[in-house]
């Protein structure tokens, strides 16, 4: 954490948003295996289930302005004991 700026860590938040990885993405496998065992094991005449329907639901948060995901990322940095660049480049 020394070594990337909070700016670095606001884009990564900002990534994951988008294209989620780390253990949230590992789902989608899973729901993939349970709706093709469904659907296999279906009975006649009932419809397909979607990948969708066997991913978990997590609680949605908020989203956040550009300022708050800033404040986050300066806290993390600061402590995880990393150190705010902008403030070198900016006087």
């Amino acid at each position: 954490m020394a070594r990337i700026s909070s700016a670095e860590i606001t884009e990564w938040m900002a990534f994951a948003a988008l294209e989620p990885f780390g253990s949230e993405a590992n789902y989608i496998g899973h729901a993939i295996t349970a709706s093709t065992v469904a659907n296999v094991n279906r009975g006649k005449g009932r419809r397909a289930l979607k990948v969708d329907e066997f991913m978990p639901k997590f609680e949605k948060k908020a989203a956040q302005s550009v300022d708050e995901m800033m404040q986050v990322a300066q806290m993390l940095t600061i402590g995880l004991g990393g150190k705010d660049l902008r403030k070198e480049n900016n006087g």
